[in-house]
């Protein structure tokens, strides 16, 4: 069978199964819309570490042993983990799973991780290399804003177009057998890069990106957006967002209410102050293990277009005054 569509998308010949998710969130994203559907909220940013970074390791350490946990497997189950996040070499993800013992593929696709993940565990398991696999990502807004902008003891000012790095760690277990959802189809994104170079800006940054594998998607499969009963980007927040709507007509599509994106349904914009909405690995990670997956399970939603983006930059080329290149990846859950 010819698992390719088009020239970037995978159709499963076995759908793959999303057996388990779990959810841990800082205070912040606890005291958001979505707090009904974490599994665990943390006291405080630090979680009883001594700086930020251990912080993000711990985060990411509670939710894939809450994820196995609720699975009710061993770490010897668990045939790889795919995962990444944002701080330096992915020492979040590398430290918070080094007693875990579990084989693993260390990610970086920046705020996009969690749709690379779910997209190389799918294909690991339909190619017939893995029964069982972990696709996560994490992000911790303090570490965030001390490594790409300022740290927070100097008190910046954000400026309006600005996301808030969402606190969190997502996971979900991908199996060959189970009775889903199913992730169906993937398609893979392409680095997208219009220039912008704001890293205060991350949804003007990302959207194109969005926007490409969008009109991928479509290009390849041959739905359109009323396809899907939700399709949602990742981190784009009120700003990207809105310039992917304004945007998809020029690409032959326009997309209605059934569009939305993660950095908006995590935070309330004007109750916790977060300007364009969230961002950041946690923030599609968590919105997708926390709300998505359990609206799937109780079929409220029964096709969804998930689509993480991710701005590739770093410390260096930030200083080196390049540009902002995105990716995004579209995953195709169905029940």
């Amino acid at each position: 069978m010819n698992k390719r569509l088009g020239s970037r998308t995978i159709k499963l010949e076995n759908p793959v199964s999303i057996s388990t998710a779990s959810s841990v969130v800082g205070t912040k994203e606890g005291e958001g819309p979505l707090r009904e559907y974490f599994d665990i909220i943390t006291e405080d940013g630090l979680i009883g570490e001594d700086s930020w970074e251990k912080a993000e390791s711990a985060m990411a350490k509670k939710s894939f042993e809450n994820l196995i946990k609720k699975a009710n497997k061993t770490p010897e189950d668990i045939n790889y983990i795919l995962s990444g996040d944002l701080l330096n070499q992915s020492m979040g993800t590398n430290f918070g799973i080094r007693d875990l013992q579990i084989p693993f593929f260390g990610l970086f696709g920046a705020c996009s991780t969690m749709g690379e993940a779910m997209s190389l565990g799918s294909m690991l398991i339909d190619g017939g290399y893995a029964n069982t696999v972990i696709a996560g990502a994490s992000s911790h807004f303090c570490s965030a804003e001390k490594q790409f902008r300022f740290p927070l003891e100097l008190g910046t000012q954000r400026p309006p177009t600005s996301t808030w790095t969402v606190s969190g760690s997502g996971s979900c277990i991908l199996e060959k057998d189970g009775e889903g959802p199913y992730i169906t189809h993937i398609t893979t994104g392409k680095i997208v890069d219009m220039g912008i170079k704001d890293s205060n800006n991350m949804g003007a940054a990302m959207s194109p990106a969005a926007i490409d594998v969008l009109s991928a998607h479509f290009k390849d499969t041959g739905r359109d957006p009323n396809y899907y009963d939700l399709i949602a980007t990742g981190d784009l927040g009120y700003i990207g967002h809105e310039l992917v709507k304004k945007l998809m007509p020029d690409e032959g599509h326009t997309l209605g209410e059934n569009y939305t994106d993660c950095g908006i349904l995590i935070f309330d914009k004007e109750a916790q102050d977060t300007h364009s909405g969230g961002s950041g690995c946690g923030c599609s990670a968590v919105t997708f293990a926390g709300y998505f997956y359990d609206q799937l399970k109780k079929g409220k939603i029964k096709k969804l277009l998930f689509i993480p983006t991710g701005a590739l930059m770093s410390q260096t080329s930030a200083l080196q005054g390049e540009s902002i290149p995105a990716i995004a990846h579209a995953v195709a859950i169905e029940i």
